[in-house]
């Protein structure tokens, strides 16, 4: 009898990614074909701000990814009670085509 393969994926991550980056702005844009969402750190009293990192999804990706982050919102908010919302701040952002804030 044939044994099945194991599907595991073997994921590696570099220190430097595992320390991570904090952001607290993020920018979604989109195209017919992609999604991007770049993560921003806004610093009050900064007028300026850099985009830490930038990640491209498929829209297959995009949306699995909103998916599973609600999934996991609503264990963590099971588990440590409601996240409370900020009301949404009005930032004069203009890159250019479709753009929603989170």
């Amino acid at each position: 009898m044939e044994q099945q393969p194991n599907n595991q994926l073997n994921i590696e991550i570099s220190e430097e990614v595992a320390e991570g980056t904090y952001a607290n702005l993020a920018i979604i844009t989109h195209s017919n074909a992609e999604f991007v969402i770049d993560f921003v750190n806004v610093m009050p009293g900064t007028p300026k701000s850099k985009v830490k990192s930038r990640i491209i999804f498929t829209p297959m990706h995009a949306k699995r990814f909103m998916k599973a982050m609600a999934e996991n919102i609503e264990r963590y908010e099971a588990a440590h009670g409601s996240v409370q919302d900020i009301e949404q701040v009005e930032i004069p952002l203009n890159f250019g085509g479709p753009t929603a804030q989170a």
